[in-house]
């Protein structure tokens, strides 16, 4: 079958690497796609943002099924335009995408189907905020409610901090997604990442994880869109994957499925495990990056069946088989992110380097130019090993970390610390 990933960074490669190995995929395309994914698929010019030029393309190419990367071709109802074309897609509604692109609307899901969630509340004017910050104090968090790349949460520590992120988001530091805000209580404990397939009716879970969104080692400075992951969580055990799908995640595509918006895609459910007990934290409703990189490194060829099976509705009859293996990856980024930095530095040492199932270099803010690798984004490279265990799977990643040649670039030592 022909097949069009949409999207650009690591979990895109990490996507394409894995469907690739699958016999069923002939033809790959990902638009726009990358410097890396570009040794395994065939990288397209296309907007991604708009239907009626994906449906163009899969038209002309003959294009059997899309899957969709990032959340905003999802919250611009890419997914829509493809179902009402014929086309087999991956991922949901817009409708359905809400549940990433508005944080009350996640919000009001939980209290409808009586989810565990930290307690909340949502303003649009910035005075009565700040009145709601004083009367419940700090820790508190504060976020933009519509989608800000992953850059509209302030975990506040203080009131003044928090007052602070309440004035950037009115202020318009994140446009359009920080014209409303929610703020919730905050909430202590460990947070760790679940993955789980919907076709809209029947849920499948296909792996966890945990990430490290700090910039610098032992978790220190500003929060990143993530500098390294491992898979899966030793945090979330069996028990409590069957506690966050019985109390969270089933109430939630019921209660979708209630309000005539089913979920079809992929539920990244970010938790927060405390005494036994898990609370959500947020919903995505694409995979996470850089997670994406370690469950595709697990799950290899499989994933394509998968996907298939939850595009056709079908997920009841098929299952995961898990190898009893632990992934691990760690980013490297252009110096100065994710403050200011600098693009266009060239890249060395990618040549040769090892591309199977227990170690691959997975691409992200990367393009060629006259023949070199140059770095064009904040998050840069994914260097992802596998292994029988964390440790030996964090080994393959920075000993591939060490092969790289970029000056220009930096990445965590640490990462997998807490689980080691």
């Amino acid at each position: 079958m022909n097949i069009l990933i949409l999207g650009s960074g690591g979990r895109e490669h990490a996507l394409a690497w894995a469907i690739r190995q699958n016999p069923k995929c002939d033809r790959l395309f990902v638009a726009p796609g990358n410097a890396g994914i570009e040794g395994v698929a065939r990288c397209v010019a296309l907007d991604i943002l708009s239907g009626p030029d994906v449906i163009a393309f899969c038209e002309e190419t003959a294009v059997d099924l899309v899957v969709i990367g990032p959340e905003a071709p999802l919250a611009a109802g890419v997914a829509d335009a493809l179902r009402a074309a014929g086309i087999l897609v991956f991922g949901p509604s817009a409708a359905a995408a809400q549940l990433e692109a508005s944080k009350a609307f996640t919000k009001q899901i939980c209290d409808a189907c009586g989810a565990p969630t930290a307690a909340w509340a949502r303003f649009d004017q910035a005075g009565p905020a700040r009145d709601y910050i004083r009367e419940k104090g700090a820790p508190i968090v504060i976020k933009a409610d519509g989608l800000a790349a992953g850059k509209g949460v302030t975990v506040a520590m203080t009131e003044a901090e928090a007052i602070a992120a309440v004035d950037d988001a009115f202020g318009g530091a994140f446009g359009e997604a920080g014209a409303e805000v929610v703020i919730e209580e905050f909430m202590a404990g460990e947070e760790a990442s679940f993955f789980i397939l919907s076709d809209g009716v029947d849920c499948l879970p296909i792996g966890t994880a945990q990430d490290h969104k700090r910039v610098g080692d032992g978790d220190t400075g500003p929060n990143t869109g993530g500098m390294g992951a491992y898979s899966p969580a030793p945090v979330l055990t069996q028990a409590l994957q069957d506690q966050v799908m019985d109390r969270i995640v089933r109430p939630t595509i019921a209660e979708m499925a209630r309000r005539g918006m089913p979920f079809q895609g992929v539920l990244y459910a970010g938790l927060m495990i405390r005494d036994g007990q898990a609370r959500l934290v947020e919903y995505n409703v694409r995979f996470g990056d850089p997670e994406c990189q370690v469950l595709m490194m697990r799950l290899g060829a499989q994933a394509l069946d998968l996907i298939l099976a939850c595009a056709e509705g079908r997920l009841s009859d098929v299952q995961v088989n898990w190898a009893d293996d632990h992934a691990l990856t760690v980013v490297l980024a252009a110096d100065g992110y994710p403050g200011t930095y600098m693009k266009g530095s060239a890249i060395k040492g990618l040549d040769g380097l090892p591309d199977d199932s227990s170690e691959a270099v997975f691409h992200a803010g990367t393009a060629l130019r006259d023949g070199q690798v140059v770095a064009v984004g904040g998050r840069v490279l994914a260097a992802t090993g596998r292994g029988a265990s964390l440790r030996e799977a964090r080994d393959r990643a920075y000993a591939l970390v060490g092969r790289i040649d970029w000056p220009q670039g930096f990445c965590r030592k640490d990462i997998g610390w807490r689980a080691l």
